[in-house]
C-alpha cells in the first residue's frame, strides 16, 4: 500500500480545502520520507486521526474521540468558523485482481449527522459493491487490531517501553500480524461444527413422503405456468395503457391544453412584465430630467469649452503684459549701470523683445472674447462632457436594452397565450388524459399484482426442492456428521500441535529480527547480544554476550524506546506487509546521538513511505540536514498555526 493524497475540508483547525500529496519519490534514489513540521496544537494529531477515520470510519481509535458517541464526535470535527460539509479523502495505491489500482475513500458529513457517508473510487470509478463491504475489506487490507502497530506516536512508543509485558490491545495486534491467531480460529471454528452436528443428529425426524412432495411440487410448477400466461397478457395491456396515455399527454400539449392549464400564470408573468416596463420608462424619464438632453449639444459644448479656454488664457496674458514690461524696463536700467558690454545688453534685450512677442501673441485672439467665462465654470464644464455625460448615456443604453426585452418576453407570452386551448376544448383534452391515466394506474397495479403472484410462487417451488433435496439427503448427512463428530478430537490435538510450532518458529524469527534492529539502532552495539520474546505474554528479555540476562531497568529511557521501535520494526519485517507507517512525535526522550541513529537508521529504512509529524525540537535543524544530507524526504509540510483565526494551514516547506 502507498498513501498517495489525503484531502481535508473543514475538519478540525483546518478550514476549507487542503490538499496534501503523500506520495513517496521512488525514482533511482528511493526518497520515502514525507515531513510535517507543527507545534504543539497545530493539528499533527487530527492529521493522523483524518487517516484513522478515512479507513475505519465508526471503528477508528481516533485520539480526540473519547467515550464520545459517533454522532457527537463527528460534529466536535466539524470546523467551528465553517457552515459547509465536513470531508476527508484519502487516495492509496493497492493491489485490486492482480492489477495496481488507485483507491479514493471519502468520508462526507456536516454538523448534526449521525453518521457520515462512504463514498469509494477505484481509478476514479464509483464502486458501489465495495462501499457496501468496505469495513470488511479493510479489515483484510490492513485489520483495525493492526493498525496502531504502523499508524502510531510517541507517547504509545514510550507507554510501551516502559512496560515489561505489551497491554492486551497489543498483544491481540502481535497475534495477527503474525498469523498466530489462524490455528485458534480454526479451533474454534471446529467446535462451532462439532456441536452443529451433534444437534443434528440429536433432532433428527421421521422422513416424510416424499411421492406426495413430488406431486405438490408438479402442481405448483403447473400453477406457474399459468401464471405465466395471464402475466404476459397483463404485460400487454399495460404496454397499450402505457401508449394510449402518452398519445393523449401529445394531444393535449399539440392542442394547446399545457398552455391553457398555465394560462393564469402566463398572465401574471405578463402583469409583472408591464409593471417592469413601467420601471424602466419612469427610470428614462428621470434620465431625461437630468443633465441628459445636454448630449444633443454636445459638438456646441466642446466648443464653448475651447473658446472659454482661449479667453481665459487671454485674460491672463493681459494681466501679466504690463507687470513684464515694467520687469523688464529695471532690469534694462540695472544692466546699464553695470561693466557689462554694449553688445551683451543687445543681447539679453533681444531676447526680452523675443519672449514679449508670444505674450503679445495671446492679446490678440482670433475671436474676440464674448463668454467671459471663469476658472470654475470650465471645470464644471469638463466634468459634464468627459464624466457625467458618458455614464448617463451609457446608463441610458443599458434601461433601453433591458425596455427591449422586457417587451420581446410581453410579446413572446402573448402568443403562448393566443395559442391556448378553449376552456371547453381544455377540459376536453383533461378529461382524456385523466381517463388515460387512470388505465395506465389499473394495469400497472394488476401488472404488479401478477408478479408478486409469479414470484409467491417460485419462493413456494423453490421452498418444496430444497424439502425434497433435504430428505433425500438425510440419510447421507448423518453418516458424515457421525464421522466428522469423530475426526474433531484428532484434527484439535493435531491444531494445538500446530499453534505451538507456529508460534515457536514466528517467534524464533521476530527475535533474530528485533535484535538486529535494536543492535543497529544503538550506539552501544555491545551492549545487549540478544532478544528473547516469551511464547505467552511477549515479554522481552535481554541477553549479554556471555548470555546472562540484562535486567531492563539498567536501560536508559531513550535505549527503552529504541527497544520498543526496534520491537515494532522487527513485527513489520516478519509479517512481510507491505504498509506505510506514520509516527506522530516520533523523538520524544532520545538524546543527542541516540537521536542521530534514528533519523540515519531507522526513518529512511523503516518502510517503502514513512510520515513523519514532528515539532521543531524533535526534528531540529541538525536532525533536518541529515535527512536531507541522506536524500529521504520526497515532501516536507509545515502545519502553520493562525492564532487569530484558529485554523491550519498546510504550506511548502519545514522550519528551516
Amino acid at each position: 500500500m502507498i498513501l498517495r493524497e489525503l484531502v481535508l475540508e473543514n475538519f478540525g483547525p483546518y478550514r476549507g480545502r487542503q490538499v496534501i500529496d503523500l506520495s513517496p519519490d521512488a525514482g533511482e534514489q528511493v526518497r520515502p520520507i514525507i515531513l510535517f513540521g507543527g507545534m504543539n496544537g497545530g493539528g499533527k494529531t487530527t492529521f493522523m486521526d483524518a487517516i484513522r477515520l478515512a479507513f475505519y470510519g465508526q471503528r477508528a481509535q481516533c485520539s480526540t474521540r473519547g467515550s464520545l458517541s459517533y454522532s457527537d464526535f463527528l460534529s466536535q470535527a466539524v470546523n467551528r468558523h465553517s457552515e459547509g460539509k465536513t470531508r476527508i479523502e484519502l487516495a492509496f495505491e493497492e493491489i485490486l485482481n492482480n492489477q495496481l489500482v488507485v483507491f479514493r475513500v471519502t468520508r462526507t458529513w456536516q454538523k448534526g449527522d449521525n453518521k457520515d457517508t462512504l463514498s469509494i473510487l477505484v481509478d476514479d470509478w464509483p464502486d458501489r459493491a465495495l462501499t457496501n463491504t468496505w469495513d470488511e475489506y479493510i479489515e483484510n487490507l490492513l485489520p483495525l487490531g493492526i493498525s496502531n502497530l504502523f499508524l502510531f506516536d510517541g507517547e504509545q512508543v514510550k507507554e510501551l517501553a516502559e512496560l515489561d509485558v505489551p497491554p492486551p490491545q497489543v498483544k491481540e495486534a502481535i497475534q495477527s500480524l503474525l498469523g498466530l491467531e489462524l490455528a485458534e480460529k480454526l479451533g474454534e471454528d471446529l467446535e462451532v461444527l462439532v456441536n452443529r452436528k451433534r444437534k443434528q443428529l440429536a433432532n433428527k425426524s421421521t422422513l416424510s413422503n416424499i411421492e406426495a412432495i413430488e406431486t405438490k411440487l408438479n402442481q405448483q410448477k403447473a400453477d406457474l405456468n399459468t401464471a405465466k400466461e395471464q402475466q404476459e397478457q397483463l404485460q400487454r395491456k399495460l404496454d397499450r395503457a402505457h401508449e394510449d396515455h402518452r398519445l393523449a399527454l401529445e394531444n393535449f400539449i399539440s392542442e394547446g391544453g399545457k398552455i391553457a392549464s398555465q394560462r393564469s400564470q402566463l398572465q401574471r408573468k405578463i402583469n409583472d412584465l408591464k409593471e417592469n416596463a413601467e420601471t424602466e420608462k419612469e427610470a428614462l424619464r428621470e434620465l431625461a430630467a437630468d443633465m441628459l438632453p445636454l448630449a444633443l449639444i454636445t459638438p456646441l459644448l466642446n466648443a464653448a469649452k475651447e473658446q472659454g479656454e482661449q479667453e481665459l488664457e487671454y485674460q491672463q496674458a493681459l494681466m501679466t503684459h504690463e507687470v513684464v514690461k515694467k520687469r523688464d524696463r529695471a532690469l534694462l536700467d540695472y544692466i546699464n549701470q553695470l561693466a557689462i558690454s554694449a553688445t551683451e545688453v543687445d543681447k539679453i534685450s533681444a531676447f526680452l523683445q523675443e519672449e514679449n512677442q508670444t505674450l503679445e501673441a495671446k492679446l490678440h485672439p482670433k475671436i474676440p472674447p464674448y463668454l467671459r467665462s471663469d476658472q470654475d465654470t470650465l471645470n464644471f464644464l469638463n466634468t459634464v462632457l468627459d464624466y457625467r455625460l458618458p455614464n448617463l448615456l451609457k446608463e441610458l443604453k443599458t434601461k433601453q436594452e433591458k425596455l427591449e426585452e422586457i417587451k420581446i418576453e410581453i410579446d413572446n407570452s402573448d402568443r403562448e397565450i393566443a395559442n391556448a386551448a378553449s376552456p371547453e376544448i381544455y377540459q376536453k383534452l383533461e378529461t382524456a388524459v385523466k381517463e388515460a391515466q387512470n388505465k395506465k394506474a389499473e394495469a400497472q397495479a394488476n401488472y404488479e399484482s401478477g408478479q408478486r403472484y409469479l414470484q409467491e410462487l417460485e419462493e413456494k417451488i423453490k421452498e418444496t426442492k430444497q424439502e425434497l433435496e433435504r430428505y433425500s439427503q438425510e440419510a447421507i448427512d448423518q453418516n458424515n456428521n457421525e464421522h466428522i463428530i469423530q475426526s474433531a478430537a484428532k484434527v484439535q490435538k493435531t491444531l494445538e500441535q500446530f499453534k505451538e510450532k507456529l508460534t515457536l518458529k514466528k517467534l524464533n524469527k521476530l527475535e533474530i529480527e528485533v535484535t538486529e534492529c535494536f543492535r543497529y539502532l544503538l550506539h552501544k552495539s555491545d551492549l545487549v547480544h540478544r532478544v528473547s520474546i516469551d511464547t505467552h505474554n511477549f515479554r522481552l528479555s535481554l541477553f549479554d554476550t556471555q548470555g546472562k540476562p540484562i535486567p531492563k531497568h539498567r536501560l536508559s529511557a531513550g535505549e527503552k524506546q529504541l527497544l520498543a521501535i526496534a520491537f515494532l520494526w522487527g513485527l513489520a519485517r516478519v509479517s512481510h506487509r507491505q504498509l506505510p507507517i506514520a509516527i506522530d512525535t516520533p523523538l520524544g526522550r532520545l538524546d543527542s546521538s541516540h537521536r542521530h541513529n534514528l533519523v540515519e537508521r531507522y526513518f529512511p529504512s523503516a518502510s517503502h513511505q514513512v510520515i513523519l509529524l514532528s515539532t521543531d525540537t524533535e526534528i531540529g535543524e541538525v536532525e533536518y540536514q541529515q535527512l536531507k544530507s541522506q536524500d529521504a524526504i520526497a515532501h516536507q509540510y509545515q502545519l502553520t498555526y493562525e492564532e487569530d483565526t484558529g485554523e491550519t494551514i498546510v504550506q511548502s516547506g519545514y522550519f528551516f
